[in-house]
């Protein structure tokens, strides 16, 4: 434990030493700021560009949940597009810079290597969501004088057991395919096949492919059916243990 405790706060100064410090939290922090205005200010640039081009187009007065909206409308799809990049040489990368074995010299274990990995940056991936999220609260807040947290924070945390599942995956992926390029190419096809797979509504229930479009929904204010919001976060964080589980296993049968 003692072991796996040092690794961990060195994989945290690791995070804090390298370019992922600052991609991601930039592209977190450019939503977060930009969302609101764009949800505020759209249909006022629209008409300042287009003139009368659009005059027989009547937008609905803009509102908090377009605001939330917006957010989690990043978050889901350049924001995933971000993380299965950043962590496709999560551990590959670390085998071939060669830091994995100097690690593992020490008394840690393999599967604790890959374990406490996952672990650090999933906890770094929830900080940046709640600073990010804080952000677009008071942003929304500034802009339209008032926002209620009740859509925002559910949607918000329902996106984040999306992104701890990519990162899950990008993990077990890592394991697999010696390539951060390759790595990252699989998680773009998965991230793909689970876009279109969300369009079925009993299988969106059931899986991870239902949680962006719970998300929307709740950042819209829209009904949505508590049970299978639930279901897909339990299925989506139980396929997240066990592909960090099945990438420890691998990695421990691995030669580096």
């Amino acid at each position: 434990m003692r072991s796996a405790l040092v690794f961990a706060r060195k994989e945290a100064f690791e995070i804090l030493r390298t370019w992922r410090v600052f991609v991601l939290p930039a592209i977190l922090l450019l939503f977060a700021l930009t969302g609101p205005l764009l949800a505020k200010y759209t249909p006022e640039i629209l008409a300042a560009v287009a003139g009368n081009q659009f005059s027989s187009l009547k937008l609905p007065p803009p509102t908090v949940l377009d605001a939330y909206g917006q957010w989690i409308k990043n978050l889901g799809q350049i924001g995933i597009f971000a993380l299965v990049i950043i962590y496709g040489g999560i551990v590959s990368g670390e085998r071939r810079g060669g830091t994995a074995i100097l690690v593992l010299t020490k008394p840690v274990s393999r599967v604790a290597f890959v374990v406490v990995k996952a672990i650090v940056n999933a906890v770094y991936l929830a900080v940046l969501l709640v600073a990010g999220t804080l952000v677009t609260w008071a942003v929304t807040a500034a802009v339209f004088g008032e926002a209620p947290g009740g859509a925002l924070w559910s949607s918000a945390l329902v996106w984040l057991v999306l992104a701890v599942f990519y990162l899950a995956v990008m993990t077990l992926f890592s394991v697999l395919i010696p390539s951060a390029a390759g790595a990252a190419g699989a998680g773009l096809g998965l991230f793909a096949v689970i876009s279109v797979a969300g369009v079925w509504k009993p299988l969106a229930d059931w899986s991870p492919a239902g949680l962006l479009g719970q998300a929307t929904s709740l950042a819209a204010g829209a009904p949505t059916d508590g049970d299978a919001v639930l279901w897909s976060v339990l299925i989506s964080l139980a396929v997240a243990v066990l592909a960090v589980l099945g990438a420890a296993g691998l990695f421990r049968r691995q030669e580096l």
